[in-house]
C-alpha cells in the first residue's frame, strides 16, 4: 500500500466517522425537538375584579395540563401552559398576547375569561393569524367576524339573544302571560350585549318595555334604582350585572320588596359559591342564567371526575369550592383544542380552525359543535331558579333541589315557581 493510498483510506474513515457523528447528532437534535413542550399561551384575570373566576379557571386548566401529560401529551410532546395576569384590565391584554406570540413563541393560544378581556386580544390574534378559542365571551366576534375564532360559551349562533332565550321561554310559558318588562344593566360591554339581546326578545314576544336604563359600574347603592323600577310596576325584570352590583341588586330587591313575577336573568355572580352563601335565602325565587348545575340532566361523561379533582384542591388554591360555573368550560375548551391538534397531526392554524369548525367534540360539558361566527351551533344557556335555600350553608348548593333548572326544556330538572314571591315563603 502506498503512502497516498493510506491517506485516502484514513480520509475515508474520518469522513465516515464525521458523517456517523452527524447522523447521531441530528437524531439527538430531532429527538430533543420532539420532546420540546407544546406551549399554550393565554392571559387570565388573577387579580382585580374578575380574579375569583380567573383563578378557578386556571386551576381547571392546570388539571387538564396534568391529565394530558399523564397520557403522553400532544403529538408525543409534553404540554406547557404559559400565562400572565391581565389584572382584569383590558388595556393590558394586547401587550400580553403580543409577548406570548412574539417573545415566548407559544405554539397555540386560548382566550382570557370574559367579554371585556377577550375583545382587546382579537386584533393581536388576527394579526398573527392564530386559531383562538375564547372563554365565556358574549358576542365577541360580532364585530371582528374572524373565521378562526371560537366561543366556549353556550349562547348559540345569535349570542345576544341566545344568552337570555331561556329566561323569555320561562316568561312566555306562564298563564297569564306577563305583559310588561323592565331592563336594567351595568354600562359595560358584556351587560350591554346581554341587555340588547333581552330588548330584542322582549319586543319579539310582545312585552312592553316600561323601564330601560343603564347604571355606572361604580354604583354601590341600588335602592334608588329598584324603587324607580317598582314605580313602573313591571311583570318581569331583566338584570344584566357583574358580581359586585349583582349582590347589591339582590339585597335592594329584597329590601324594597320588589313586586315582580319573574326576575332576573342575566346576573353574573350568582353562580359563585361565595355569593350564594352570602345571600342565602335572599336568592329564593330568582331565575338566573347558569352554564352548569349538579342536575341529573347535566351529568355528562367526565364531569364528575373533573369536579372531584377540582374540589379536592380548591381550598388550598383559594378558589370557588364548588367549581360549577367556569372551571368545566376552562377544562373543556382545552379538550377541544387538544382533539384538533391530534386529529390534524400538527399545529397548522388553518387546519386546526377547519377541524374545529367542522366537528362535534365530546367534552366534560357535553357535546360541543360550533356554528356561525364560531359560536355554538345551538344555544344551551340554562335558567336556574333558587328554591328552598336556607341560611348560608355551602353544602345545600351541592344539591340540585336548591338550583332547579327550569330552561331549556331538554335539561329541565323541575318546574318554575311563578310568581317568584311563592318561592319566598
Amino acid at each position: 500500500m502506498t503512502e497516498r493510498s493510506g491517506y485516502r483510506i484514513a480520509g475515508r474513515c474520518l469522513a465516515a466517522m464525521i458523517a456517523a457523528a452527524a447522523l447521531v447528532a441530528g437524531g439527538a437534535a430531532r429527538e430533543a425537538q420532539a420532546a420540546d413542550p407544546i406551549k399554550i399561551g393565554f392571559g387570565m384575570a388573577l387579580t382585580g375584579g374578575l380574579a375569583a373566576n380567573g383563578k378557578s379557571a386556571l386551576v381547571a386548566m392546570k388539571i387538564w395540563e396534568e391529565d394530558i401529560n399523564a397520557k403522553g401529551g400532544l403529538l408525543g410532546r409534553p404540554v406547557q401552559l404559559i400565562y400572565y395576569d391581565d389584572q382584569t384590565n383590558p388595556a393590558t391584554v394586547p401587550g400580553l398576547y403580543t409577548k406570548l406570540l412574539d417573545v415566548d413563541k407559544v405554539d397555540l393560544v386560548v382566550g382570557d375569561y370574559g367579554t371585556n378581556l377577550l375583545a382587546p386580544a382579537m386584533p393581536v390574534i388576527i394579526q398573527h393569524n392564530m386559531t383562538f378559542i375564547g372563554l365565556l365571551g358574549l358576542a365577541v366576534n360580532s364585530e371582528f367576524n374572524y373565521p378562526k375564532y371560537f366561543a366556549m360559551i353556550p349562547s348559540g349562533p345569535q349570542p345576544k339573544i341566545g344568552f337570555s332565550e331561556g329566561f323569555f321561554e320561562v316568561a312566555k310559558a306562564q298563564n297569564p302571560k306577563p305583559k310588561t318588562i323592565a331592563i336594567v344593566a351595568a354600562d359595560a360591554e358584556f351587560s350591554n350585549n346581554a341587555a340588547d339581546g333581552a330588548r330584542q326578545s322582549a319586543k319579539a314576544d310582545g312585552l312592553q318595555i316600561v323601564y330601560d336604563k343603564k347604571y355606572p359600574p361604580s354604583t354601590v347603592d341600588f335602592t334608588p334604582i329598584v324603587r324607580a323600577i317598582q314605580a313602573t310596576n313591571p311583570d318581569v325584570l331583566y338584570v344584566a350585572s357583574y358580581p359586585p352590583d349583582t349582590a347589591g341588586m339582590v339585597r335592594a330587591i329584597n329590601e324594597v320588596g320588589l313586586k315582580v313575577k319573574l326576575c332576573c336573568g342575566g346576573m353574573v355572580g350568582l353562580q359563585y359559591a361565595s355569593l350564594k352563601t352570602q345571600l342565602g335565602p335572599l336568592l329564593n325565587g330568582i331565575v338566573n342564567y347558569d352554564f352548569w348545575s349538579p342536575a341529573p340532566t347535566l351529568m355528562f361523561p367526565g364531569i364528575e371526575d373533573f369536579l372531584k379533582k377540582y374540589q379536592a384542591r380548591a381550598a388550598s388554591e383559594g378558589v370557588d369550592p364548588l367549581g360549577y360555573y367556569l372551571p368545566p368550560y376552562a377544562y373543556a375548551y382545552l379538550q377541544v383544542l387538544a382533539e384538533a391538534v391530534e386529529a390534524t397531526k400538527g399545529l397548522d392554524q388553518d387546519k386546526l380552525a377547519d377541524y374545529i369548525r367542522s366537528h362535534t367534540f365530546k367534552t366534560v360539558v357535553g357535546d360541543v359543535k360550533f356554528g356561525k361566527g364560531g359560536e355554538w351551533a345551538k344555544a344551551r344557556v340554562l335558567q336556574v331558579q333558587f328554591q328552598g335555600v336556607k341560611g348560608g350553608e355551602l353544602a345545600q348548593f351541592k344539591d340540585a333541589k336548591t338550583q332547579v333548572v327550569v330552561a331549556p326544556s331538554d335539561f329541565a330538572s323541575g318546574k318554575v315557581i311563578y310568581p317568584m314571591t311563592g318561592a319566598k315563603q
